[in-house]
């Protein structure tokens, strides 16, 4: 990991102030031609970048919309009985409100079900493993992974789980969408388009209406206590920036204009199984593909765009609250004095140098959590054009 490059991001993040100011505050429409379905437009504002979107998967408003059917479409689990849509909740920015998830048998997954809130421009799409850059193959593990069983669609119900698409003559209309999304193909109901479309909706979620956003653009205005914990956010005492500093509140991003892409994943200190460095064997991090002691722990930093909604916190939802997240931050780690999991995460040898103490009194932790609150966006979590069609209909 690059240390320069936190710093960057503030700076950039000044930046930003300067020149949504110098322009009024617009935002930026961008038009996509795509072939036979309609055109799609980016509605950004000023500070986010144009995305980036694969050759091979072009973004149209008729491919989004049959993504959006699918998202919340149970039929598309094995056994029936659970959708995209189950462990991504619009209301909770596309979380489930869970420590961990939980998959269509029951089956629980060690991990948290992460929001998807401008997922478009993330870098790598889960927890922690580097090698998962595109929402295309990302899919391909809730849908087919058995371990543990998410959508359970595998070897023996494949066909059938297609077949419902097929035949399904509701307010989805399946054949049709599909034709008209994946014109000339001899068989458009397949498994690459339903995962094509799928992603395509994911890469429409884009929330950047928040009131700090707002206040960006000279539309809003912020609390004294939420400037204070703004610029302890950005400053280099609390020093959030250095993880979380860009656009989209986290430090791997990706946009239509990368050069260099940086993907770094972080041990902060929750766990130190006996004081070894150890992680419950679970989880882990970027250690269970690698068997790399140093990335023992390693977990991506997630966006704090809507964190306010997002509870419980961190990979395995073992904090509860924001302002238990930043007190444990403040704290240099975490300190577990009993049960299976005791030990001073404070000490832990693989800690990222980043978190070290940081010497916060208890107004300074609460301004940091009434910024965090700005970052929710009320227009997303209710926007028609990403809620459940099946609801709504």
């Amino acid at each position: 990991m690059k240390r320069g490059a936190p710093v960057i991001a503030a700076g950039a993040a000044a930046v930003v102030l300067a020149a949504v100011a110098a322009c009024g505050g617009g935002g930026t429409t961008l038009s996509e031609e795509t072939g036979g379905s309609a055109a799609w437009t980016w509605t950004l504002p000023a500070h986010f970048p144009e995305p980036k979107v694969p050759a091979d998967n072009p973004m149209s408003a008729a491919k989004v919309e049959l993504g959006r059917f699918l998202f919340y479409d149970p039929r598309l689990s094995g056994n029936g009985q659970q959708s995209c849509g189950s462990c991504h909740l619009q209301a909770l920015a596309f979380t489930d409100g869970r420590a961990t998830a939980v998959g269509s048998t029951g089956e629980a997954h060690p991990r948290a079900a992460q929001h998807l809130s401008n997922v478009v421009y993330n870098a790598t799409l889960t927890w922690a493993n580097p090698s998962l850059v595109t929402l295309e193959r990302q899919m391909e593990t809730p849908l087919f992974g058995e371990r543990p069983v998410e959508m359970g669609v595998n070897d023996a119900n494949k066909a059938a789980v297609l077949q419902r698409l097929r035949e399904d003559r509701g307010i989805a209309g399946y054949p049709a969408r599909f034709a008209a999304v994946f014109a000339g193909e001899a068989e458009p109901v397949s498994w690459a388009n339903v995962i094509k479309a799928i992603a395509a909706f994911e890469r429409s979620l884009i929330s950047g209406r928040s009131r700090y956003d707002r206040w960006l653009a000279g539309q809003a205005t912020l609390s004294d206590t939420e400037q204070r914990g703004m610029k302890l956010f950005f400053g280099e005492k609390a020093e959030c920036f250095h993880c979380h500093g860009s656009f989209n509140f986290n430090d791997q991003i990706v946009h239509a204009r990368s050069r260099i892409v940086e993907t770094p994943f972080h041990n902060t200190g929750l766990y130190n199984l006996g004081g070894t460095g150890a992680y419950p064997e679970d989880n882990r991090g970027v250690f269970e593909l690698t068997a790399r002691a140093a990335d023992m722990g390693a977990f991506r930093a997630p966006s704090l765009r809507n964190v306010e909604v997002t509870a419980p916190y961190m990979h395995d939802g073992s904090i509860a609250t924001l302002a238990e997240v930043v007190a444990t931050y403040a704290a240099g780690g975490r300190h577990i004095a009993t049960g299976p999991h005791a030990g001073d995460g404070r000490a832990n040898p693989y800690k990222d140098p980043l978190v070290s103490r940081i010497d916060l009194d208890a107004q300074e932790q609460a301004d940091i959590v009434a910024f965090l609150k700005t970052l929710t966006d009320h227009d997303f979590l209710t926007d028609p054009n990403h809620a459940d069609p099946f609801a709504q209909n």
